[in-house]
């Protein structure tokens, strides 16, 4: 039975802050939707000292941002870049359209066909996370989106350059510097000055994807994001060193960032202990990282791989990094996880900001029910139908216009016993059901 060395806080504490944000959000969304840029504008002051007559960046600004970068690190977004894409284009290829002859003269079929215009939030007021760029405006682009707007917050009050680059190498048709609830809800609500999009895009924070959530449904959204979470899976065949630098690496997002020990190892989860407790007083991130794993660490002894399994299942982690004697039984065995991170040469930093899959996905238990952003996320497969022959009408209409009158759907039934009477030959009256 799986034994807890350390619990994180109670559900009900962890739950508190977030009636407060929903109400938040809720005005400031209800303000954008009635007063547009002058709302973003006043919000934009207000909660980033950022104030600007047009949000979007000239040409010359995305120049002059490229421009402060050295070679190298343009290179490096590049390289980025292009493992993402690369990844996306293989995804892309796997979804076919298909076409069909299901019966003699019936043709079914579907198209994957891009949206029309996708939003991406970029956030940056703590860090410049130009990597969520990659992610989201890569990805839109080899699904074919023929419109890319971006948004990421000023950081230290001005545009961040390696976001703004990211964005410009990426293809984004539009870059704003504007963060929070009012960039989510301009793009999404339209402005006088920021055009609607149809589906939004990328992390944020507690705002930010509470504002997600209240705006689905009038637009798309890639899926409801929590705090960044991870999951190390180890045995004794690694150390606590390298699980305690796993656990902070993520820890360091924020302040409410799960990081869980999963092990069957008593030895090494209390050597990741000290470890944790070592790192944390000589990493420079350690004061977000140490309240992260204060309040959100968790350290679990399972009996054996059986019962981690079991355990990891139930957690339904965003990341999990898998470093045991057999990382493959995992691989096959586990179905709730956001992505995996195989044995001790990977880690969730490469997925995060290089190696070709995508950071965006699923947490708060959401790996139970979806996968995170990938190229498939900004197409929608829609279905078409043709009937060729007059026999075929006939007989499909039969069939219809039968069970249509089992359901009592009179007018649908007619829709049916109309082509039986012009196509097939047949005497059905109106608002009765084929023989």
């Amino acid at each position: 039975m799986a034994r807890w060395l350390k619990r994180s806080i109670a559900a009900a504490e962890k739950d508190a802050a977030q009636t407060a944000v929903r109400a938040t959000v809720e005005a400031l969304l209800a303000d954008i939707a009635a007063r547009g840029d002058a709302a973003v504008r006043e919000m934009s002051v207000r909660f980033d000292n950022w104030d600007r007559s047009d949000f979007r960046l000239t040409d010359a600004e995305i120049r002059d941002c490229l421009a402060e970068l050295p070679a190298r690190a343009l290179d490096d977004i590049r390289f980025a870049q292009e493992q993402v894409r690369n990844f996306a284009q293989h995804q892309r290829a796997a979804l076919r359209d298909i076409e069909v002859e299901t019966l003699p003269g019936v043709v079914l079929g579907h198209r994957n066909i891009p949206v029309n215009s996708v939003g991406c939030y970029v956030p940056g007021g703590k860090y410049p996370l130009l990597a969520s760029a990659h992610m989201s405006v890569v990805t839109a682009k080899v699904a074919g989106v023929p419109r890319i707007a971006t948004c990421a917050p000023p950081f230290n009050g001005r545009p961040a350059a390696a976001i703004v680059a990211a964005q410009h190498l990426a293809g984004a048709d539009e870059i704003h510097c504007l963060g929070g609830v009012q960039a989510v809800g301009a793009m999404a609500l339209g402005t006088e000055s920021i055009k609607q999009v149809d589906m939004l895009v990328g992390p944020g924070n507690a705002y930010v994807a509470e504002a997600k959530r209240q705006l689905y449904g009038r637009v798309g959204i890639d899926l409801f994001a929590g705090p960044t979470e991870t999951l190390v899976i180890a045995d004794e065949t690694v150390d606590g060193e390298l699980c305690a630098t796993d656990l902070l690496g993520q820890a360091e997002h924020g302040p409410t960032s799960p990081a869980i020990l999963l092990t069957d190892s008593e030895k090494l989860a209390r050597d990741t202990m000290a470890q944790v407790e070592r790192l944390l007083g000589i990493l420079p991130t350690a004061e977000v990282a140490r309240k992260a794993w204060q309040d959100y660490g968790e350290v679990i002894v399972c009996e054996d791989r059986d019962e981690m399994l079991r355990e990891a299942d139930r957690i339904a982690s965003e990341h999990v990094q898998v470093m045991t004697s057999d990382d493959d039984f995992f691989l096959k065995n586990m179905t709730n996880y956001g992505a995996l991170f195989l044995g001790p040469r990977t880690n969730v930093s490469y997925g995060d900001k290089v190696i070709g899959t995508n950071h965006t996905l699923p947490t708060q238990g959401a790996a139970r029910y979806t996968g995170g952003l990938w190229v498939g996320k900004f197409l929608k497969t829609v279905t078409y139908q043709r009937v060729l022959t007059d026999e075929a009408s006939a007989m499909i209409g039969a069939y219809c216009s039968r069970l249509c009158m089992l359901e009592g759907f009179a007018g649908h039934a007619e829709q049916a016993n109309i082509r039986l009477r012009r196509y097939g030959g047949r005497n059905v009256p109106y608002g009765a059901a084929a023989e």
